[in-house]
């Protein structure tokens, strides 16, 4: 089979960085799908990134489609010949369309009845002719947060489209996308000049041609280079960068020719908070920050230059200008700040909307503290955490006014300053720190609150963003959450199952509504809604856990409320089931569930109707069950629960083995039904076992 390499480059102006990951998948999943579809086979893609190039690179990719031989039918041999038995004009039409002749012509017996058919050969087409097709159309697959338009184009991009390179196998591959034709050019550095472009000859001299104008196309290369200039820097010394890894992924995606540098800030701006240092560097302008041994802040920084590196001096200073103009500003934001104490700014929280319907922050902030209360009562939280749970929520909105957040310089560290403003104004312990961790969890995979009084208010302040917008039918969908509802209701799931909160979760939504009720249309708007929803964040919650789908679905019946006891239920369950006995106990139960489906009218079980020794066994067992099983679930000790459960599966399999449910004597079997019905309840009220899946089918 002959093969060539292929090349695709598209060249643009600067691509923002958190737009290329997913724009080069879109393309290399439309690639892949397209040449699928051709039946194109190929060694190998490699994906190349920079801020001014998207490119893929396929290695000895088929270069013509296999020829196909296929069978076609035609009509029915009734209908494609006459009385005479020529061939009728379906027939023909039949063959024409085909390319065959009437001798190739032989009879297919169908479903339908028998009908004329061929052997047709489909000549397989040349692999230009399809990748013309996909390269034309790949760039209207790749969407971007944003785009643009230029030159009066129809073609919409992330930035303008300036070069397009397409070889297959080392000859240029002709199309014509936008007005711009495909070549064989590409560009290197700008450092260099405006207009610095490179012949690319050879496929495979790709990587190290673009080398030569500074640039290096293989992202994971440049990414280790920036590793390693990093840790050149600072090898004699007792210093390191802070590690940051979505910063280090971010410059990645920022340059083409990376060069770490050295740079420095005045000491006085160490005396400000640590993450007001980090994010002015690492935020602002993408800088990393430095620390000693001990991991304290220094005043140093490294950037990532794009430029001529016999540059870096000159480059270095100017960054040290625009990081002291930021420092300099964040100095004088916080000097203000803290010549007052954090309660001076709650004055200023009744000026500001935390949404139209729902009043402002100040609003917002009060219903927090009537919810604390409620979690504080309903856990028997004690009185001195108490007070300082609504002290927290009294002030865990006030840094939102101050001037370090409030001027949108650092908006992102809402919640840390007023952490920080707390402990200037001597606010109790953990009060402070309290304040900071309402935020949490602020993402998938982020820290929990650690104190009592952070997870109250954390609690309080999600519910009602939950309640309060859902309330006034701002509702998610799948694709638009601008609230971040799920990740709020997320974070209330995750904070009560890992404080083991035995909080009734139907009640507190219950509460924030009834807060709410002068907010909102109706008392109880969209209420339900909000319960599903929390439903659904449970099932995550779950999920997450690496608890089984039908596990799941095997609790959720139950009252779902209380989120520890069902997490701790589910585990257990999950531990269970690969155990043989219980597997056997699952399909019993199955049993049980299936052969009273359809009764009606169950009643109380007669005790005299049970006559054969396995049913007597069963009901004597059943009722020392009952009496167990409510003093596991008072103690929550779902293991020896679901022993029990396993032992007394023996019963109902000697019961089915040795007992006909289904007589003809009416009173028996109806007696028969109400005692398996029983025994199904009592299971109930452990977990829906007939929808765990055994052997892959849920039987």
């Amino acid at each position: 089979m002959r093969t060539k390499d292929f090349l695709f480059e598209i060249g643009v102006e600067e691509i923002p960085a958190g737009y290329i990951k997913n724009a080069l998948e879109k393309m290399n999943s439309y690639f892949v799908s397209q040449l699928q579809e051709a039946k194109l086979s190929y060694n190998s893609i490699t994906l190349y990134t920079t801020p001014r190039r998207l490119v893929i690179k396929i290695l000895e990719l088929q270069a013509v489609q296999d020829d196909e031989v296929i069978e076609k039918l035609g009509p029915s041999k009734i209908i494609s010949f006459d009385s005479e038995g020529n061939l009728t004009s379906a027939a023909l039409g039949f063959l024409k369309g085909t390319g065959a002749r009437e001798e190739d012509l032989f009879f297919k017996k169908t479903s339908k009845g028998e009908k004329i058919a061929v052997i047709a050969k489909n000549k397989g087409k040349k692999a230009e002719m399809i990748l013309r097709k996909i390269v034309s159309e790949v760039m209207k697959k790749i969407s971007f947060p944003k785009s643009m338009r230029w030159n009066a184009q129809e073609l919409s991009f992330a930035r303008p489209i300036r070069w397009i390179l397409a070889l297959f196998g080392d000859e240029i591959l002709h199309v014509e996308i936008n007005g711009l034709k495909t070549g064989r050019l590409s560009y290197g550095n700008r450092f260099q000049k405006l207009d610095n472009f490179i012949e690319i000859k050879k496929i495979g001299d790709y990587e190290k041609a673009l080398k030569s104008v500074f640039v290096y196309p293989n992202r994971e290369e440049r990414k280790l280079l920036i590793l390693e200039q990093i840790e050149k820097l600072f090898r004699d010394t007792e210093m390191h960068v802070v590690q940051d890894n979505r910063l280090l992924e971010e410059v990645t995606d920022l340059v083409e020719y990376p060069t770490a540098v050295k740079a420095t800030f005045d000491m006085k701006y160490l005396t400000l908070p640590k993450q007001v240092i980090t994010s002015t560097l690492s935020q602002h302008q993408k800088y990393f920050a430095v620390a000693n041994a001990e991991n304290e802040l220094v005043n140093k920084f490294v950037f990532i230059s794009n430029g001529n590196p016999e540059n870096s001096n000159i480059i270095r200073l100017g960054n040290e200008k625009v990081v002291k103009a930021r420092l300099e500003d964040a100095e004088f934001f916080f000097k203000e700040d803290t010549k007052k104490p954090l309660e001076s700014f709650l004055i200023k929280l009744v000026d500001v909307t935390f949404q139209e319907k729902l009043g402002t922050l100040s609003d917002k902030s009060n219903r927090i503290k009537k919810l604390v209360d409620f979690l504080c009562e309903e856990l028997k939280i004690e009185e001195d955490i108490r007070q300082r749970a609504i002290r927290t929520a009294q002030l865990c909105k006030a840094d939102l006014v101050t001037l370090m957040i409030g001027e949108k310089e650092f908006t992102h560290l809402q919640g840390y300053m007023g952490w920080k403003y707390a402990e200037k104004s001597g606010e109790q312990e953990p009060v402070p720190q309290a304040i900071y961790e309402h935020y949490l969890p602020r993402w998938q995979k982020d820290q929990l609150p650690a104190t009592t009084e952070g997870a109250l208010v954390a609690i309080a302040d999600k519910i009602d963003s939950v309640c309060g917008i859902i309330g006034v039918n701002l509702i998610p969908t799948s694709s638009k959450d601008p609230f971040a509802l799920r990740r709020a209701a997320s974070g209330v799931v995750q904070i009560i199952e890992n404080k083991n909160y035995e909080i009734d979760l139907i009640l507190l939504i219950d509460k924030a509504f009834e807060i709410l009720k002068n907010k909102l249309e109706k008392p109880d708007n969209n209420k339900k809604i909000v319960y599903d929803f929390f439903k659904q964040r449970i099932n995550w919650l779950l999920q997450e856990k690496n608890i089984d789908y039908d596990i799941i679905e095997s609790v959720m019946h139950i009252d779902h409320s209380n989120i520890p006891d069902l997490v701790h239920r589910a585990a257990a369950l999950q531990n269970f089931k690969q155990r043989n006995d219980f597997i056997k106990l699952v399909i019993g139960f199955k049993r049980v569930s299936n052969i009273i489906i359809n009764a009606k009218n169950l009643k109380d079980i007669i005790p005299d109707l049970l006559i054969e020794g396995s049913e007597k066994e069963l009901y004597e067992n059943y009722l020392l069950l009952k009496k167990k099983i409510p003093m596991f679930l008072k103690k929550k000790d779902y293991k020896n629960m679901l022993e029990e459960l396993v032992i007394y599966g023996s019963n109902i399999d000697k019961f089915f083995d040795d007992v006909l449910v289904n007589i003809e004597n009416k009173k028996l079997r109806e007696n028969r039904y109400n005692l398996l019905n029983e025994i199904k309840k009592l299971f109930l009220k452990v977990a829906d076992i007939s929808k765990i899946v055994v052997d892959g089918q849920n039987t």
